[in-house]
């Protein structure tokens, strides 16, 4: 088949780190590409260099047998490449159609089409089966469904090479294999493809694997020729195994919600839910994207406050005390965007690590930081939860997914709360951070947590919840054991299928 990519020794260095070292790659017409690699193995900035992002200290970027000019996205686009970035670039303040159409019309244009764009972003987005509302404002969207927006701004542009960067991290398993059976239809007709992907089942559904690790090309597979088990230890250098819950006895109630919502009438977001986390469990919510789960992690972790309803916290009503009351009365966060609400990037390490208690005496005296106290207690986080590539200096956007994701986690379970929210805690990490993510909050468990997981991979839920309930439109299921749960069995509560008269306990 006809080359319509070729990476040529591209070398890429930020300071001392080399986030890729001489890497040669190609694509073929009609070829779906995926490339495998832990957190900060230099997949998204080999794509960010092909697209025109970065530009290459050394190599060269060859598309469709033309040379393209470094750094210059607006070539890339020319030339026929589309881009879905794993962390958005969407302007929150204007609607979905506006985001779609941006930078694709001349400034010299009198009047913007704007009646063609939004018919043909409607039979894009019904064609790929992911509904959107144009006027909708990007700001009002759930995670999920910004990052469809973003799939949708990349195939409303008539791309021939499609770049995909972890596009079904927050899209459920039935979302993603409509994408992907419709992107293997579209290659049929010459479309290209390389998506960056660290679940093995879909990168499996490729034609031909790459595998980065430390920034360095290690391996190329076709699918045909390799597994899953193959490719996870190709990726990590090592033999990975998720760790596995126990049974133990669960304690009393930690945290019970009882018969809480959220707005009213059509901006009902949380509708007369009921639940009861114990200590010692682990309780899982399962629903697609958009279903209510932002507004369950904001009550839980104070930023909403119940329309109507009671939550209370060990005994204790928690209804209104708000983010700092939650921290201060035992309650910890693992948001659901580590970029926007799990740290605060421009900031170091260490102070990261404190932001939450910044107040208490072992961070601060008389109105002063204690830096030395800070740094050693940010070290200690560093080593104990595997944060790789980071020093207490360490700037948090520098980090990668995973490692960002460690230090969230490690603040929140060095203070031994007595709950914690752990909102899509794995989305987007590679499998030896999956791991090491279950394996602290099993742990937690095993001290005694209460943990309420919100995640949309059943395999997760199942693996680590002690029951679990579905969230339909803003409605929760009542409870099943874990051990009684099926993918069928889900999927038929996630849509909904489940008893009316049966409230959670």
């Amino acid at each position: 088949m006809t080359k319509v990519l070729e990476l040529h020794g591209i070398t890429k260095r930020f300071g001392a780190l080399t986030a890729n070292d001489d890497i040669t790659l190609s694509l073929r017409q009609g070829e779906i590409l995926a490339l495998l690699g832990e957190n900060g193995a230099g997949k998204t900035t080999l794509m960010n260099i092909l697209f025109g992002h970065y530009a290459a200290d050394a190599g060269s970027v060859y598309v469709f047998g033309k040379e393209l000019p470094p750094g210059v996205p607006r070539q890339a686009i020319e030339a026929g490449v589309g881009m879905v970035h794993q962390h958005f670039t969407l302007a929150g303040n204007l609607t979905v159609l506006d985001n779609v159409m941006l930078g694709s019309e001349p400034l010299s244009r009198l009047k913007s089409a704007r009646a063609d764009a939004r018919v043909k972003l409607l039979k894009t987005a019904d064609r790929f089966g992911l509904p959107i509302d144009p006027e909708a404002k990007i700001s009002t969207l759930s995670v999920g469904e910004r990052q469809r927006v973003e799939i949708l701004k990349a195939l409303c542009r008539d791309a021939r090479i499609l770049i995909l960067d972890e596009p079904t991290a927050v899209l459920a398993r039935p979302e993603a294999q409509r994408l992907f059976e419709t992107l293997r239809d579209m290659t049929g007709e010459g479309l290209s493809l390389i998506f960056i992907s660290h679940k093995l089942h879909e990168v499996m559904t490729a034609d031909r694997v790459a595998v980065l690790r430390g920034g360095k090309l290690v391996a190329e597979r076709n699918t045909t020729e390799t597994n899953p088990a193959e490719l996870a230890e190709l990726m990590v250098g090592r033999k990975v195994e998720r760790p596995t819950r126990e049974d133990h006895r669960i304690g009393a109630p930690v945290l019970v919600a009882a018969n809480v919502s959220i707005g009213s009438g059509e901006e009902t977001r949380l509708d007369d839910v009921s639940f009861t986390v114990h200590e010692g469990e682990i309780l899982g919510i399962v629903g697609v994207s958009g279903n209510g789960q932002a507004a369950l992690g904001a009550l839980l972790s104070g930023l909403a406050q119940p329309s109507s309803g009671g939550l209370t916290l060990r005994g204790v009503d928690a209804s209104s005390l708000g983010p700092r009351g939650m921290i201060r009365a035992g309650a910890g966060r693992v948001p659901e965007d580590r970029h926007a609400e799990g740290v605060v990037g421009e900031l170091s390490v260490w102070e990261n690590a404190v932001l939450e208690r910044l107040t208490t005496p072992q961070f601060s005296k008389n109105g002063f930081v204690r830096q030395r106290e800070s740094k050693v207690y940010a070290e200690g986080l560093i080593k104990r939860f595997d944060i790789r590539g980071a020093t207490p200096d360490t700037r948090a956007r520098l980090l990668s997914g995973g490692n960002m994701q460690k230090l969230i986690l490690g603040r929140v379970l060095s203070n031994d709360p007595c709950f914690v929210l752990a909102n899509q805690p794995t989305r987007g990490l590679d499998e030896g951070a999956i791991a090491s993510i279950h394996a602290e909050l099993l742990a937690a468990r095993e001290k005694g947590a209460a943990i309420l997981l919100i995640s949309e991979e059943l395999e997760e839920a199942v693996a680590l919840s002690d029951r679990i309930q579905a969230i339909v439109k803003g409605r929760l299921s009542a409870p099943v054991p874990a051990k009684d749960a099926n993918p069928q069995k889900l999927g038929l509560m996630m849509a909904g299928v489940w008893a009316e008269d049966a409230h959670a306990t």
